[in-house]
């Protein structure tokens, strides 16, 4: 469903959207020409130069791209965070979330974990080392506008490099199957043969076996006698299809739909796990807000240089004026001046933290600015973008622009404008 977002602010989050792509792909052409420019010293910008091509600018020219041709409504297919189709949904479910997971775990399901620095970390250890996690995370898939609301897993082998897997979404209020029928949850089952690469991204992911009707029938089979199933039979038309990351499936388009009603379910506040989903900071933001805070401790940091006496000549280019920089009273008008940049690079860095819109587009903006600048410069020849000069502070402003900039982060940051408006008194919970 699309959100209610004015028409005017939808546009102005596409143009930083688009302007993020476009600084992106500079930043990649800026890598490659610094790749060899001082022969093999720098021969590692080529590892940059695909992680910025393969993280950055290929996932949001996907994304910006999928929102004009793909419809924005149920078609029997999730989608990934960069827009593209996903996994089919091919198992429908009624009951409550306790019976799931109640059932699920019976049948020797495992409660995936959540994405996160830490859990990505330790499914990457744990591929590498061949070393089971049988919680490992699975990458976010979307429906009715946002991820899923849980998963679970089990693991082939003690890898986490394969394993079944199925994602559950709760259908909105009221809302049908195409034909009428009414359920309560979608699921999308399929099964990770390995790990590759995407296709259409060029990032590491996993594979998918092709035949996910045998993967539906493998959850459907393991829900055991408690669980009542009819199918409803060529919900769709069958196909041959790619995946989010490129790989062939291939499905009857038949659709079980497991009826949970018997299944006595365990205490609910063990198991509600969904009504996390839309609250949870993205890392999207989070990470913009690290990369924002990089600003005020630089600054913080030229307080201190000012105020214990460094030279900071170097620090402020080759024009600075060294021996005006060495008066008193030049020192003490410095310290105030970045002592007030760096207050306002604090307060703007907790307000974005905080979920505020305008703090949000205030950060976005300043740093095209900041892109703009340097970007019309270097074009033009007046500036230089070397590791020496003025590339960190290019990539950290495209950076900040890419992660403010993002759906997650968009979408986080008005929903939590919306739940404060619903709250008594404007407050929402500290977990959100």
């Amino acid at each position: 469903m699309r959100s209610p977002i004015p028409s005017v602010v939808r546009r102005i989050d596409g143009a930083f959207a688009w302007l993020a792509i476009v600084a992106a792909a500079l930043l990649a052409v800026v890598l490659a020409t610094q790749a060899f420019a001082r022969g093999w010293s720098q021969s590692w910008f080529v590892v940059l130069v695909y992680l910025v091509i393969a993280y950055l600018v290929l996932p949001r020219l996907h994304t910006a791209l999928a929102a004009v041709y793909l419809p924005d409504y149920f078609i029997g297919r999730t989608r990934t965070r960069e827009g593209i189709l996903g996994d089919p949904v091919n198992i429908a479910l009624m009951g409550s979330e306790e019976q799931i997971h109640t059932v699920m775990r019976d049948a020797g399901w495992v409660l995936a974990d959540d994405l996160g620095f830490r859990a990505n970390l330790r499914i990457v250890v744990a591929t590498l080392t061949r070393r089971s996690y049988p919680n490992a995370p699975v990458s976010n898939l979307y429906l009715f506008g946002g991820r899923q609301a849980f998963c679970y897993q089990q693991e082939v082998g003690n890898s986490p490099g394969k394993r079944h897997h199925v994602r559950f979404w709760r259908t909105p209020d009221d809302w049908l199957l195409p034909g009428g029928r009414r359920v309560e949850w979608l699921a999308a089952a399929t099964f990770d043969s390995g790990v590759g690469f995407s296709v259409f991204t060029w990032q590491v992911t996993h594979r998918v076996a092709q035949d996910i009707d045998a993967e539906r029938d493998h959850v459907v089979g393991s829900l055991g006698p408690a669980a009542r199933v009819d199918v409803i039979e060529a919900f769709s038309a069958g196909y041959h299809s790619r995946n989010g990351g490129g790989d062939a499936i291939q499905t009857d388009g038949d659709l079980p739909v497991a009826d949970l009603g018997s299944v006595v379910a365990d205490e609910p506040a063990r198991q509600e796990t969904s009504r996390r989903v839309g609250r949870v900071r993205p890392g999207e933001v989070v990470a913009g807000v690290l990369l924002m805070a990089i600003r005020p401790l630089a600054a913080a940091a030229l307080v201190l240089a000012v105020v214990t006496g460094v030279d900071i000549a170097g620090l402020l280019g080759p024009t600075a004026d060294t021996a005006s920089l060495a008066t008193p009273g030049v020192r003490v008008v410095l310290a105030v001046v970045f002592g007030i940049v760096s207050l306002f690079w604090w307060v703007l860095t907790l307000r974005v933290w905080l979920g505020r819109p305008f703090a949000r587009f205030t950060a976005m903006t300043l740093s095209t600015i900041g892109i703009v600048t340097v970007a019309t410069a270097w074009i033009g020849g007046t500036e230089s973008l070397t590791m020496q000069s003025g590339l960190a502070g290019f990539a950290l402003d495209i950076a900040i622009l890419f992660a403010l900039s993002g759906a997650e982060s968009r979408q986080w940051t008005l929903g939590r404008k919306r739940r404060r408006r619903r709250s008594p008194g404007g407050v929402v919970s500290p977990r959100a």
